[in-house]
């Protein structure tokens, strides 16, 4: 073969070992944190007053997706498929979306105690249920969940404007939406205060701590195709979120869009949580916390933290709510009063072992 020949030959670039070995253990996690989630869903599905064998929970699921037909009892199958089963997958889908808009807003807006409800759209969403179940404001049109969506996104459009109007960047968005929570928050105790009589306060401020009572597969399925809208955008957006981590101006002189990127976060983090909080009403600190616990084990990164945080967000939020179903039977807990309890503890551990490693 000739000098030139070889010159023009193309060069292969094989990937180092150390990369191969970084992508095997990264897949490796990714599998079993995903059993892991399947594991708890199916635990937490046989927990409860009637017991049912996890070997039944299998053979319940395998039935319904035609890939069996193993008789099983009629009253177990009722509960598993029709009862427990899409409660468990609703609050892992809330644990992964709540999870996810956490991570991206502390990273976007730099700010350590940012959470899903910094925008004002948990607040909003209460004003919106609370018009709808104890006002009856548009005649019986909206459900109590719809009322819930478009105070939400009232709230975010509320924050949108003022921000718009401030000082602009993330510091603006910040306190816009400390202005916006606040005022739905006072809405919502006005009408309670004024309007609600005894029955429907209970009933109302139930909703308002986070219920997943009454979980149904079509609210399975609108959770799911969210949290997956979710995180795909939140997967294609890692690498921007790592620019963000060093300030504005830094993130565009690396190539980001600064405002087009923050737009699309913002709207997307607004829209998940509004979704998740029509359904399963308010559930705080599953997104204060979880992304902070992700940093600690799996560093900085946000192709490795939004996986993670994904993970743990739906692991956790399925325990949290069979503890609150089980613990309190036959009354179960509110599950944002579950998530409050077991957060601050898990939020005060990781500040002193944050401190301890600093």
């Amino acid at each position: 073969m000739t000098a030139a020949a070889t010159a023009d030959a193309p060069t292969i670039v094989r990937p180092a070992r150390g990369t191969w070995s970084r992508g095997l253990v990264v897949a490796a996690l990714a599998l079993a944190g995903l059993g892991l989630v399947v594991l708890s869903v199916g635990v937490a599905v046989t927990l409860g007053p009637a017991d049912v064998s996890l070997v039944n929970v299998r053979d319940i699921i395998l039935n319904h997706l035609g890939l069996a037909e193993i008789p099983v009892r009629a009253s177990e199958d009722a509960i598993v498929w029709e009862e427990r089963l899409p409660r468990a997958l609703v609050a892992a889908a809330c644990g992964v979306g709540l999870g996810l808009s956490g991570a991206i807003l502390q990273s976007l807006l730099r700010n350590p105690l940012a959470d899903p409800f910094v925008l004002g759209v948990s607040s909003g969403a209460s004003t919106g249920a609370v018009a709808i179940g104890v006002l009856g404001v548009g005649g019986g049109a909206l459900g109590l969940s719809g009322g819930a969506f478009a105070g939400a996104l009232l709230a975010f459009g509320l924050v949108l404007l003022l921000a718009r109007f401030s000082s602009g960047g993330t510091s603006g968005v910040i306190l816009a939406g400390v202005a916006s929570t606040q005022l739905f928050s006072a809405l919502t105790s006005l009408i309670v205060f004024a309007f609600a009589d005894s029955d429907e306060t209970r009933g109302v401020m139930f909703w308002l701590l986070g219920s997943l009572e009454g979980m149904r597969w079509d609210d399975v399925a609108l959770c799911a195709a969210a949290v997956l809208v979710g995180l795909v955008i939140c997967l294609g957006s890692a690498r921007a979120l790592d620019a963000f981590a060093f300030g504005e101006d830094v993130a565009a002189s690396l190539g980001v869009h600064v405002a087009r990127t923050r737009g699309l976060l913002l709207v997307m983090t607004a829209l998940l949580t509004a979704t998740l909080v029509s359904v399963a009403g308010a559930i705080g600190f599953v997104g204060l916390v979880l992304p902070h616990a992700a940093r600690l084990l799996f560093g900085q990164r946000h192709s490795r933290v939004i996986p993670a945080t994904a993970i743990l967000g739906a692991v956790f939020m399925v325990w949290v709510d069979a503890g609150s179903r089980v613990a309190f039977a036959p009354t179960p807990l509110p599950v944002g009063v579950g998530t409050a309890i077991v957060g601050v503890p898990v939020f005060v551990l990781l500040l002193l072992r944050r401190r301890g490693r600093a």
